[in-house]
This record gives structure tokens, C-alpha cells and sequence, in this order.
């Protein structure tokens, strides 16, 4: 069988699809599309280091042409959808780096793609397939906790010090326009896709925002929680967010009604399972560092992430493929599970915190009812349904140009960012 043709577009984030694509016993890369010319001469460098041969565009029109099975978005994180349904109706099979979507209408799109082409479509979420969170779900479908009843997800990075290198000084970066509950996924993703828990509702709560370094053309120093209660009655606190805290932290709880499991905020990289016995509050308690537990040669390969990066592309080529570890792949119903949370959360916090409807979008009837939600912190894309990023009366300050001029020169001299 000839191996697949895989496109990447967004060669920044998409360096480690790139790596793993370059690597891949089954797909074969065969273009990428960036603006950023000299992210390109690095890709085109390290597929003649394979002995291999890809097509480079700074142009996606051109790109759009370029002969390929399945395309990897790993562009701006709110123009997801709105490519991928381009190319899914186009005849590609994708996979979307996080976030599945910037506004509830966008996501009504990109599942009636999916839906009326039958192709693949797979969500990225890297942090589902971690060593400890994919032992967690391996884990948890044994039933060796029993049945959820309460779990905590956890993903704080200060970005402060890198953000000439992932915003360029671009007043307009995804990143200096969205809400504090957009970048949900990580902490609330691996719980949903460990349990298979539904959200039902959310409630949105943040932090007191400190605005001293978004004047300075910096990320807001806040952080968002969704408190989501699930359709069987589960609940998970999910926090993400830039808080001060060096090394970040990346932590799940899961409590069942047989037992628990969490991993280690500090130290080494265990995981803590306790099981209950046959005798009330009594049980076996185990610590030990989780080894990969599927196509573990080929994962080691690739190590960013922990290796993650690498199963959610290689998960993505099996379910094209129609092979066994396809079931791994997150699909679009959980991908909208999971960022439809953090959109609606928002909604909640500017309504003081009030619980809301997370909609279900394998439903038809309750897409209707998103079908024209535009409402997002995007201007050119909200238009009329323009949402505050923050509840603050009179909106929020306008930061002087001069400061992200300083971080577009930062950037351009490979600098980061200094107090």
C-alpha cells in the first residue's frame, strides 16, 4: 500500500507533526505552507536531511492545490474550523491543532463537514496522550477506579517570557484577542477523553486580572476555571491560565467509586493509583512512572511533549488507514466537547458566573440553535456580536503601540522578554 500524502500548514507549531510525519512508516510529507519563509528553508533543510523532497508555499491558495490524502491545520488557533471545513469538502482527510473552534457557528461548520463527507477528522489534543493522562485513560476504561465522580485538570504556563517568539508583536495575534477561557482544552480535554463523560453544563469563573503586563503587550495575568457538571452527574474544575509558577503545572485528579488517580504537580513524574478493596477505606496504593503502552518504538522517536505530538498525529494516520489504534483519535462530537466548554464559560463569567448549556452538536436540533453564533472577542469575526474579553466597565484599556513594537524588536533580535 502506498503511503499517505500529508500536508502541514503552519510551520511553527507544525514542527512536531513534521517530525513525526518525516519519521512515519505510512505517510509520507509532502508540503507545507507557511508566511514565515525562513520556517520553510528549515523544513525543506530537514526533509533533504531524510533524503526527501516537499513542496514549500507561502501561499495557501497554492498550497490548497498541492496533490494531498489529509492536511494537519496547525495555524492560528482560531482559524481552524473555518480552513478545515474548506478542506474537508475539498476531499482531505484533518487533523486540527487546538482549538477546535473560535465561535459555535464555526463548529456547527466543521461538523456538518465531517458529517456529509464521511472523512476523518482528528483533534490534537496533545495532552490527552501524555505518558501519565494516556495511562490515566488506558487506566480508567479497565475500570480499575470504578465510575467518575469528581476530577481536576490543571495547565498553568506563564508565557510571559516567550511571547516575542509566539505573538511577533502582532497586536492582532490570536493570542493578544482572546478570552482568558479559550485555550480550554488542555486542562479539561484528557478528563473527558479518560471518562468519556459529556459536559452538561459550565459555569465560568477568573481570576482577578492584572492588566500591567497586557499594557506592556503581554498576556493578561489571569486564569480561567470551568467548573463543568457532566450528563451522569460528574463534575471537573478545569484551570488554565498564566499565574506565576516556574515550573508550569500540568495535573489531572480522577476520583471513581472504587478509587483515585492523580499524577505529581512537583518532582519526579509518578502516578498515583489507589484501589479499594473488598473492605471499606481499605486498598492497594500504587506510585510508578507509566511507559508507553502502544507502538511504544516508533512513539520514542518523537519526543516532544513527553511524545504526545506523536500520538495524536499517529492516531490520526490509523483511523485513515482503518486500523485497530484509530480508536486512540479524538473525533470532532469530543473535540466540540471539549472547546465548545471554554466558549461557553466565558458567556457565563460576563453573566457573573451563572451555570450554562454546553450544547451537544451530535445533535441537529441543537446546532439550529448556533447555526448564526458569531459571538467571540474577534472583531472582524463577531461583528454586531462582539463579546468583552473581561468584565470591566467601559472595556478594556488600549495598549500603546510603542509596546508591541518593543515585542515585535525582541522577536526580531531573538530575545525574550525581560522584566
Amino acid at each position: 500500500m502506498s503511503k499517505l500524502k500529508v500536508g502541514v500548514f503552519g510551520a511553527a507549531r507544525g514542527r512536531t507533526m513534521i517530525g513525526v510525519l518525516l519519521e512515519h512508516p505510512d505517510a509520507e510529507l509532502v508540503a507545507v505552507c507557511d508566511k514565515y519563509e525562513p520556517l520553510l528553508r528549515e523544513v525543506g533543510e530537514k526533509a533533504e536531511e531524510k533524503g526527501l523532497k516537499i513542496a514549500l508555499y507561502t501561499d495557501f491558495e497554492e498550497f490548497f492545490k498541492h496533490d494531498m490524502d489529509a492536511v494537519v491545520l496547525a495555524n492560528y488557533a482560531t482559524e481552524h474550523a473555518t480552513y478545515g471545513a474548506r478542506l474537508l469538502r475539498s476531499g482531505r482527510h484533518i487533523m486540527t491543532e487546538v482549538l477546535p473552534c473560535e465561535t459555535p457557528a464555526q463548529g456547527v461548520e466543521l461538523v456538518e463537514a465531517v458529517e456529509q463527507t464521511g472523512l476523518v477528522y482528528a483533534y490534537a489534543e496533545n495532552y490527552c496522550y501524555m505518558d501519565r493522562t494516556f495511562e490515566m485513560w488506558r487506566r480508567y476504561l479497565a475500570g480499575d477506579i470504578g465510575r467518575v465522580t469528581y476530577g481536576e485538570g490543571e495547565y498553568i504556563h506563564d508565557c510571559s517570557s516567550i511571547w516575542p517568539r509566539i505573538t511577533y508583536g502582532d497586536r492582532n495575534h490570536w493570542r493578544n484577542v482572546v478570552h482568558p477561557f479559550f485555550y480550554c482544552t488542555h486542562s479539561l480535554g484528557p478528563l473527558l477523553a479518560m471518562t468519556g463523560e459529556r459536559p452538561a453544563k459550565v459555569t465560568g469563573i477568573m481570576t482577578r486580572a492584572d492588566l500591567e503586563p497586557y499594557m506592556k503587550g503581554l498576556s493578561m495575568m489571569t486564569a480561567g476555571i470551568e467548573m463543568v457538571t457532566t450528563k451522569s452527574g460528574a463534575v471537573f474544575k478545569s484551570i488554565h491560565g498564566g499565574l506565576k509558577r516556574e515550573p508550569g503545572s500540568i495535573n489531572y485528579e480522577l476520583y471513581g467509586d472504587r478509587g483515585c488517580m492523580e499524577t505529581q504537580r512537583f518532582g519526579d513524574p509518578y502516578l498515583n493509583v489507589y484501589r479499594e478493596g473488598s473492605r471499606a477505606c481499605h486498598g492497594n496504593l500504587e506510585s510508578y512512572f507509566p511507559q508507553k503502552f502502544v507502538d511504544a518504538e516508533l512513539a520514542e522517536k518523537v519526543a516532544t511533549h513527553g511524545g504526545s505530538d506523536f500520538y495524536a498525529t499517529h492516531f490520526f494516520i490509523q483511523k485513515i488507514l482503518g486500523r485497530e489504534n484509530g480508536k486512540w483519535s479524538i473525533d470532532v462530537y469530543q473535540a466540540m466537547d471539549m472547546g465548545l466548554c471554554g466558549l461557553i464559560a466565558h458567556r457565563s463569567a460576563l453573566a457573573g458566573g451563572i451555570p450554562m448549556d454546553v450544547p451537544d452538536f451530535r445533535d441537529p436540533a441543537q446546532r439550529d440553535a448556533y447555526r448564526g453564533d458569531h459571538a467571540c472577542t474577534t472583531p472582524s469575526v463577531a461583528g454586531d456580536q462582539l463579546l468583552p474579553r473581561l468584565p470591566i466597565p467601559g472595556g478594556m484599556p488600549e495598549v500603546p503601540q510603542e509596546a508591541y513594537d518593543r515585542i515585535r524588536d525582541l522577536w526580531l533580535a531573538g530575545k525574550d522578554f525581560e522584566n
